[in-house]
């Protein structure tokens, strides 16, 4: 079985800043693409920024130059740091990972169940 759990979702004053986390766990043989998403109330879900295994990112074009994504391969983990925050961004972000599953070798995709992110004043 694998695991995401993300962290560091809150309320934040436009303007602040958040750094989200999410830690994979479990049955794990190598992890390739990490990445978040968000959803707005009443949005479709969207994607925020990826991250390769070898570090190359991509970013929508709503976030760049204000987040950065970044991963710790030793620990399983992904960041996204976020700066400039403002009312628009406030959404449920969720982690996603694809990955080789250790207990069959299986190629697979895992969703955290999401944080939420309040930019308000």
């Amino acid at each position: 079985q694998v695991q995401l759990v993300e962290s560091g979702g809150g309320l934040v004053q436009p303007g602040g800043s958040l750094t989200l986390s999410c830690v994979a766990s479990g049955s794990i043989y190598t992890i390739y693409t990490m990445g978040w998403y968000r959803q707005a109330p009443g949005k479709q879900r969207e994607l925020v920024a990826t991250i390769t295994s070898t570090g190359k990112t991509n970013y929508a074009d709503s976030v760049k130059g204000r987040f950065t994504i970044s991963r710790d391969n030793a620990k399983n983990t992904v960041y996204l740091q976020m700066n400039s925050l403002s009312p628009e961004d406030t959404a449920v972000y969720s982690c996603h990972v694809d990955l080789m599953r250790y207990s069959d070798f299986e190629i697979m995709d895992y969703w955290g169940k999401g944080t939420l992110v309040t930019v308000s004043s």
